[in-house]
């Protein structure tokens, strides 16, 4: 828990502290990129740290992934300019890739599915305090100290989650000799960030039909055939493709990328319709954000109830469902915006999510042995990062060509109109996460158990 809050608080923190940072720094066309290359580096880190995590054991990874956190931090905290804070704020997400990840792998090492619901619910409910928290420490170091504490913040939670995890977490590892698959892993690298670069940036940076758009999204996918290629001949292989050819795995991935998509959508609009529709304060905005991170852990803890006495895809469909309404109500109450409705949509919406989200990959974490597991739950994590980029993408095309058409930024019924035609596209990706859910296989988790418990004693002894 501690050391998710590291990767909580940062999401929640800087965004309030945006235009002091920009008085100080400057750079106010350039400020989008401290959050765009956190993400990216974040995203393309989350495989490699994954397969490492299966390969040399959790613990080694997660400690460097706070040591990494934790000096990107510092040199955040000290940047003497946007471009310098920009390229820590990439030192941070490499660190972050690593963290996010394995304290839900961790999780799944050492609780029963049965109890892992729960705790993944202790997990989320670090959002949840989060989302108020850090906006309000954001808001409360711009405006009485510096924004440079922000980042300073994070030294005694890295110092403490790091201590403790040293102290208190014990794994034991089959040492052995492995072939460390570093074609596949530059590649794959270099494959991702173009892509999500050109997801990220794409009717932002440039136009979607320049040649820098066109180019990353070609070489982008040319590496990607290439990755697979590559895959396919490796010893050990970074990422490997038998994973999905698991319907229960393709299935929750597919989960994953709708809850990303629906995450973002909210999180990024509701605030600003609130504020341009009912003149609310950007504080007030954000707590009706963070009515979703507070019914998200909410249901999750008491997910494993549901899940263990109906099934996973029973349980999955039912969150789906209720997301889904909560979106329709969402989109619904826009046409006469209140505080009130949004937060209860949002409220519900976050009740949904957290049927969804905990139980599919619980699932997921139970199919398969602990030398796959990290994979497993790097990639569902990795999923929902993609989610998140191209829902970006999508509904900003979406908001700019309806507030362009109806009078620009400067309009609030414009602002309007294009949020609430986010909200219509979120409500729709909500159904197509629906279907996604449908292509879950029927299965209890005692027969999951069962069968990863199988396939751990059919691998091949250590050499």
């Amino acid at each position: 828990m501690l050391a998710t809050a590291l990767i909580a608080l940062d999401a929640t923190i800087l965004a309030t502290a945006v235009p002091s940072i920009v008085d100080d720094l400057g750079g106010l066309t350039q400020f989008p990129w401290l959050f765009s290359v956190y993400l990216l580096a974040q995203a393309v880190s989350v495989p490699v740290y994954a397969k490492l995590a299966d390969t040399v054991g959790r613990k080694p990874v997660i400690l460097f992934g706070i040591g990494l956190f934790l000096v990107g931090s510092i040199l955040c905290g000290f940047a003497w300019s946007m471009g310098s804070l920009i390229a820590m704020r990439a030192l941070q997400g490499l660190g972050a890739g690593a963290v996010l990840p394995l304290t839900t792998t961790i999780a799944g090492d050492i609780y029963t599915v049965a109890e892992r619901a729960k705790t993944q619910g202790y997990i989320a409910s670090v959002w949840a305090v989060s989302s108020v928290v850090g906006p309000t420490l954001g808001g409360v170091f711009s405006q009485f100290g510096s924004w440079r504490w922000i980042f300073f913040l994070n030294i005694p939670f890295c110092l403490l989650a790091a201590g403790m995890l040293w102290r208190n977490y014990d794994e034991s590892v089959e040492r052995r000799k492995h072939h460390i698959d570093y074609a596949g892993a530059v590649v794959l690298t270099v494959s991702l960030t173009l892509l999500i670069l050109a997801v990220l940036e794409g009717g932002q940076a440039w136009a979607w039909g320049s040649w820098q758009s066109i180019g990353s999204f070609v070489v982008g996918g040319a590496l990607l055939v290439v990755f697979g290629v590559i895959e396919r001949r490796a010893a050990e292989p970074i990422l490997p493709l038998e994973v999905f050819s698991r319907r229960l795995i393709v299935a929750t991935c597919l989960i994953s990328i709708g809850v990303g998509a629906v995450l973002v959508g909210l999180t990024s609009y509701v605030p600003t319709f609130l504020e341009r529709s009912t003149g609310v304060t950007p504080i007030v905005a954000g707590l009706a954000v963070a009515a979703l991170t507070i019914g998200w852990p909410i249901s999750a803890a008491q997910s494993g109830r549901l899940y263990l006495r109906i099934g996973f895809r029973p349980t999955a469909l039912i969150g789906l469902v209720v997301a889904a309404l909560g979106a329709l109500a969402l989109w619904l109450a826009s046409a006469t915006p209140t505080v009130w409705a949004t937060a209860g949509s949002a409220f519900v919406v976050g009740l949904g999510l957290g049927l969804v989200a905990t139980p599919t990959l619980i699932a997921a974490q139970a199919s398969v042995p602990w030398s796959e597991r990290a994979v497993v739950t790097g990639t569902n994590m990795f999923m929902r990062s993609v989610g998140s980029a191209v829902g970006v993408a999508i509904f900003g095309a979406v908001a700019n060509a309806i507030i362009a058409a109806n009078g620009g930024p400067s309009s609030a019924a414009a602002v309007q109109a294009g949020s609430t035609a986010v909200f219509l596209a979120v409500f729709i990706t909500a159904v197509v996460a629906i279907l996604a859910g449908l292509l879950m296989p029927a299965v209890r988790a005692e027969g999951l158990e069962h069968d990863a418990a199988e396939a751990a004693a059919a691998e091949p002894a250590p050499a």
